[in-house]
């Protein structure tokens, strides 16, 4: 039964930390891997418990099944927590050797998932032990957020550590450094392998993140904050990439920290169809960038020669590597437009200043793409757009002075960034979001707070690689082609105009008496529709 798998379970828990009880406070962690039955709760047993440990966070993690963590056998409000990433503090008192902790479902479905234990002593600082904002009295938990813009963590203030048996020490009644704010607080990520949305994959990532020591060693810090600070931070959102977030808290007087519960998240659901996972990799969209990144190729290596086309792909191209539909759409008028333009009035200098701030726009959206980025004073929306408008429209003065290779280098640069868009359709490569951060930000007015931070990987180095191998070979393949061409070629309008005139002055053109194209539709009917009268005797008259 239920009843009995729990029982026989709990005791597999107690006995594993009861044999390697020394192991595990020398390390200061514990690792288990837990099956929860079907209807059933796992009794997890802590004994034995050191003298010199003043309190324990026990964690567990699933893939994205929330279970019921809680201190009673049935969860109160208060007394428990429910979520993938699940974790309790518990705080011992003088005489406490054994803690125990009770795990279930809350839908009483099965659920396997990975329990990690850490011991703290008095000296360490408690994490969430100052919350006013949860059900729980000291929540060391980080909740978290998500949606197609940004994903949002918020977590309780520490507190500073205190003995077995203690009263804590009060949260807001001084502020001096005797208090818990001089606790500072760092934020850290850890990114799973790209595109591996697998359970192993995440287990054998929360292991390398599950205290302070291994979150050290492998995640990326990405800010430090004070207690005065707010405890929510945003980040973009990247949907099917894994990212472990997890918060240390530093007590800088007694050189010692402590771990919140790590939470992790794939910017995606498991569970709906809405957001799925499964339907990161679309075929519309397959089929729409694999056009793109075939043009993308077409303008990197002959754009400059063939500059309608060109023009055309080049805009729409750079509208829709920030997405599909509209922007594709405008893309595409907007192109269009500008062929119109250069084929009726024949100056190409507007086409050359369109050509140079999408060049602009790339390489503006290269450079914040960059940990720049994050630097904070770029997360004002004002200071950010006008940096970013200064760096995409100093682009085409730049090259104002040479329009024909400042038209070849932005075929170069935005056609190989075409065939990486490409390759993203089928796997994933953190590349897009050079672009699709730009456009996070023009549509939503929270997203200038979030961190635009996203792991760079082997496969994007290789594709790093390549975009750099194609960008120069298409540019330097033109520059040499197009080195005894004209400049840019010249407008169809204009060039008829001009050989009209020059039929209308030549008399000796033999199209100078061909009667007007009207007169020829004209003769041409009236063949057709008037009967033709005989002409009478044809030969010649002999006198």
């Amino acid at each position: 039964s239920g009843k009995n798998e729990s029982r026989t379970l709990s005791v597999f828990l107690w006995l594993s930390f009861c044999q390697t009880s020394s192991w595990a406070h020398t390390l200061g962690l514990y690792y288990n891997n837990i099956f929860v039955f079907f209807n059933g709760t796992v009794h997890a047993v802590v004994s034995r418990i050191p003298a010199d440990v003043s309190f324990l966070t026990l964690q567990f993690h699933t893939h994205h099944r929330n279970v019921t963590l809680s201190y009673t056998p049935i969860p109160l409000y208060g007394s428990s927590v429910t979520a993938a990433d699940a974790g309790l503090l518990s705080t011992l008192t003088l005489s406490q050797t054994t803690v125990s902790w009770f795990l279930k479902t809350p839908d009483g479905s099965s659920a396997a998932g990975v329990g990690v234990i850490l011991p703290y002593t008095s000296a360490d600082p408690v994490p969430g032990a100052c919350n006013q904002e949860f059900p729980l009295e000291i929540d060391p938990n980080i909740y978290l957020q998500y949606n197609l813009f940004e994903t949002t963590i918020t977590f309780a203030p520490a507190n500073i550590g205190y003995g077995r048996g203690e009263s804590p020490p009060a949260c807001d009644v001084d502020t001096d450094s005797s208090t818990r704010w001089r606790l500072v607080y760092e934020l850290y990520q850890y990114f799973l392998p790209e595109g591996d949305l697998s359970e192993q994959s995440l287990i054998s990532s929360l292991e390398r993140a599950a205290n302070v020591q291994n979150m050290q060693d492998n995640g990326r810090k990405v800010v430090s904050l004070s207690s005065h600070d707010r405890t929510q931070f945003s980040f973009s959102s990247l949907p099917g990439q894994g990212v472990i977030f997890s918060v240390i808290v530093r007590d800088p007087v007694l050189n010692t920290s402590a771990s919140y519960i790590p939470v992790h998240t794939y910017a995606c659901s498991f569970n709906s169809t809405l957001d799925g996972c499964s339907d990161l990799g679309r075929v519309s969209s397959k089929v729409f960038f694999t056009v793109m990144g075939l043009a993308g190729l077409f303008v990197c290596f002959v754009g400059h020669r063939f500059f309608k086309l060109s023009l055309n792909s080049l805009l729409t191209g750079c509208l829709s590597a920030v997405r599909l539909a509209l922007t594709a759409l405008m893309g595409v008028v907007g192109g269009v437009a500008m062929v119109m333009s250069w084929w009726r009035f024949g100056s190409v200098m507007a086409c050359v200043l369109v050509v140079g701030l999408i060049l602009g726009f790339l390489i503006s959206s290269i450079a914040f793409f960059t940990p720049l980025g994050d630097i904070p004073i770029f997360h004002n929306d004002v200071v950010f757009w006008v940096v970013f408008a200064c760096i995409m429209v100093f682009v085409p003065l730049f090259f104002i002075r040479w329009p024909r290779e400042g038209n070849i280098i932005t075929c170069g640069v935005v056609g190989g960034y075409a065939v990486v868009l490409a390759v993203n359709a089928y796997t994933y490569t953190s590349l897009s979001y050079i672009t699709l951060d730009v456009l996070k930000r023009l549509l939503n007015h929270n997203f200038s707070r979030a961190f635009i931070s996203v792991p760079l990987q082997d496969i994007d180095f290789i594709m790093i690689t390549v975009w750099v191998v194609l960008g120069v070979s298409g540019i330097v393949m033109q520059l040499y082609r197009e080195k005894s061409r004209p400049f840019f070629p010249p407008s169809p309008y204009v060039m008829w105009k001009q050989e009209r005139e020059r039929r209308k002055t030549n008399v000796l053109d033999p199209s100078h008496h061909k009667p007007s194209l009207s007169a020829r539709i004209l003769g041409r009917i009236r063949q057709l529709t008037q009967r033709t009268e005989p002409a009478g005797e044809t030969t010649p008259l002999l006198f």
